[in-house]
């Protein structure tokens, strides 16, 4: 059974280092152990916290499963299919620049490919996304389109020649480009 424990400044350091390091060293390659020596406390002082690294690894999921949720209710609410897939391309741009060091981990580590597919809650809104995207029956150019903008959106956010860019003029080359690709008129800077 797992215990829930109320955030807190201790949960949140946590996360934040063990982030970091997930991103460095993968989720293999970081131990409870050295997340409790970047912070400078005992393991035990982290398992208080959470009570396995797969715990870990969901908690800081978790915000970025509801965000896209919210995108996904949000794209699912408009009428007609081109307001739909406007909707989800800007909410998805958003969420992934925000959630860039989570990217680099979910990109290279087989354990959060893993827990992506095993989790029903991710791959029903990662279907209904794909829905949106592709639309209710897609062809091959339809699924090449989605997993192309799909993948490309999120290597954008962990590419090196890109880290020093600007976050607005980054969100607004990405978006315009998946508009582009999808069909859509690219909007103008100040839209």
């Amino acid at each position: 059974m797992t215990v829930r424990r109320r955030p807190g400044a201790a949960r949140e350091r946590v996360l934040a280092v063990a982030l970091e390091l997930f991103a460095r060293n993968g989720v293999s390659g970081t131990s409870i152990q050295m997340i409790a020596d970047e912070l400078g406390v005992t393991k035990a002082a982290v398992y208080f916290q959470f009570n396995a690294k797969e715990e870990l690894l969901q908690a800081l999921v978790a915000p970025a499963l509801e965000e896209m949720r919210k995108v996904t209710e949000a794209a699912e609410a408009r009428r007609r299919p081109a307001d739909q897939l406007s909707t989800a391309l800007t909410g998805v741009v958003d969420m992934i620049i925000k959630n860039s060091r989570l990217n680099a981990v979910v990109l290279a580590d087989p354990a959060v490919s893993r827990l992506a597919r095993e989790d029903p809650i991710l791959r029903d809104l990662a279907a209904r996304l794909d829905r949106i995207l592709a639309g209710p029956d897609p062809d091959v150019e339809a699924l090449v389109t989605t997993v192309m903008v799909s993948g490309g959106l999120m290597a954008a956010t962990t590419d090196p020649r890109l880290a020093e860019l600007d976050q607005d003029l980054l969100r607004r080359h990405l978006l315009n480009i998946a508009r582009r690709m999808f069909g859509l008129r690219a909007i103008r800077a100040q839209d």
